[in-house]
């Protein structure tokens, strides 16, 4: 399996991005296509004494940045590092992508770039958040700010098949995002979408407030783009917020540290539980290839747990069953 990772996307590129690749080589016996700066690329693997078993290496001039107009990705940048990326899994040269860069560019570029699968209204921004009992699945998460209800219930079909073939979640429970339990609850948006999603056959568990959802209420959450990407960033700001007053609480002075010692143990163990490395990346579910945007921050850890995502995917044959899933639901309205 050949996987096109965006060497130039972010904050910690091309280090982190490289010393991922390579680990990934290792651990899951994937091919890594790397595009960007050549030279640039082949002088940090020297520099950084990676193996570079298993890589290969695409030219491509420049990089989208973040300021840039997300559209460009489609012909002004289209030979940048993400572009050769996008490029690659169009013509089947690799598998699945996985890129670091620009939220808005991938989203572009998973949708127009590689097109959407059949039957898809808009792809949807899904990633994995950290939950008291595991993870969950948030759609959409940034990609659509305004929504139909319709578009919701795809969002809701995608996440569900997606928690059961790759994190292997049976008969995942989906809930939809609201300001409260009660089925009148809601916007017009929600009010309509509960309704199909009673209707759709999906283990529906009804209305979900925010504060019920990082306590494992469901395993996908369903919301437009707009709130939920209120909704993820309120969640990492709190899980900041929570470490630092942790760290200045406990280390803060001497009967403190000594007691942190004894429960070093648990303090561990809810860091791993909260870390976004663990995930790695976000599938733009809804793409006709396999699109994964990995955390702007990432280090070596996160893009190889990406990378794995992709993998995963791929193995999975989630697309194919996405657009069976669809078709099924096309059908079964036909018939109301």
């Amino acid at each position: 399996m050949k996987i096109a990772v965006d060497a130039f996307g972010g904050d910690n590129a091309p280090d982190e991005v490289i010393k991922g690749a390579a680990e990934a080589v290792e651990m899951y016996g994937v091919d890594i296509i790397l595009t960007g700066d050549e030279n640039k690329i082949r002088e940090r693997i020297k520099a950084l004494g990676v193996s570079d078993k298993g890589l290969s290496i695409v030219h491509a001039d420049g990089v989208i940045q973040i300021e840039d107009n997300p559209l460009d990705i489609r012909k002004a940048k289209k030979d940048c590092s993400m572009g050769k990326a996008f490029q690659l899994v169009v013509n089947g040269e690799a598998d699945a992508f996985v890129s670091a860069g620009s939220t808005a560019a991938i989203v572009v570029g998973g949708t127009m770039v590689t097109g959407r699968l059949k039957g898809v209204k808009r792809p949807s921004l899904t990633p994995l958040m950290p939950g008291a009992e595991g993870v969950y699945l948030l759609t959409d998460g940034g990609a659509n700010s305004e929504c139909r209800p319709e578009m919701l219930l795809q969002f809701a079909v995608m996440g569900s098949i997606y928690m059961q073939k790759v994190m292997k979640i049976e008969n995942p429970r989906v809930g939809l995002l609201n300001i409260g339990a009660e089925e009148e609850k809601g916007r017009e948006l929600e009010k309509e979408t509960h309704a199909l999603l009673k209707e759709s056959g999906l283990n529906f568990a009804g209305n979900v407030e925010a504060r019920e959802v990082p306590l494992n209420a469901v395993d996908v959450i369903v919301t437009d783009g707009y709130t939920g990407n209120i909704y993820l960033k309120t969640v990492e700001g709190m899980g900041k917020f929570m470490k630092k007053a942790l760290k200045e609480t406990i280390f803060g002075g001497g009967l403190a540290k000594i007691g942190a010692l004894f429960c070093m143990k648990g303090i561990k163990e809810v860091s791993r539980k909260t870390d976004y490395r663990e995930t790695g990346g976000s599938p733009l579910l809804g793409s006709a290839k396999p699109v994964f945007k990995a955390h702007g921050s990432s280090d070596a850890k996160a893009f190889r747990n990406a990378i794995r995502q992709a993998k995963e995917f791929v193995e999975n044959n989630v697309n194919a069953e996405i657009e069976a899933a669809l078709a099924a639901l096309n059908t079964e309205k036909e018939m109301v």
